[in-house]
């Protein structure tokens, strides 16, 4: 069974909404139905990820999108830090995971470390 989507309370949704907004753009993921309280973020109908207000904030959760290519990576890095992230690890291989392991990290207003990765045949 395939994981579904994912949800999570955030200190400023406002905030929290517009950088995820920039961040995901990239990765071909929007916003796909919001009301003034929440946003849910997915791609081609179907909800990934889902940003509120109010509720107790998680600690430090570690969220990983997939990328179509490097490229893509390259650009959610970029949008990301243009967003306000800080930068967690700029895009590259990172071998120790596997060989064609292509990724970049940003930490988001939260303190999440938010990743887009592609998982490339060596």
């Amino acid at each position: 069974m395939g994981f579904d989507h994912i949800g999570f309370s955030v200190a400023n949704f406002l905030a929290s909404r517009d950088f995820y907004i920039r961040l995901l753009a990239p990765l071909d993921i929007d916003v796909v139905h919001e009301t003034a309280e929440w946003a849910l973020f997915g791609e081609g109908g179907h909800g990934l990820l889902w940003i509120g207000g109010g509720g107790a904030r998680p600690g430090p959760l570690h969220l990983a999108f997939r990328a179509r290519d490097r490229a893509a990576v390259n650009a959610f890095h970029a949008a990301g830090l243009a967003a306000g992230g800080r930068d967690n690890g700029a895009p590259g291989l990172r071998p120790n995971y596997h060989p064609g392991y292509y990724a970049a990290f940003v930490i988001d207003p939260d303190g999440h470390n938010v990743e887009a990765v592609v998982h490339e045949k060596p």
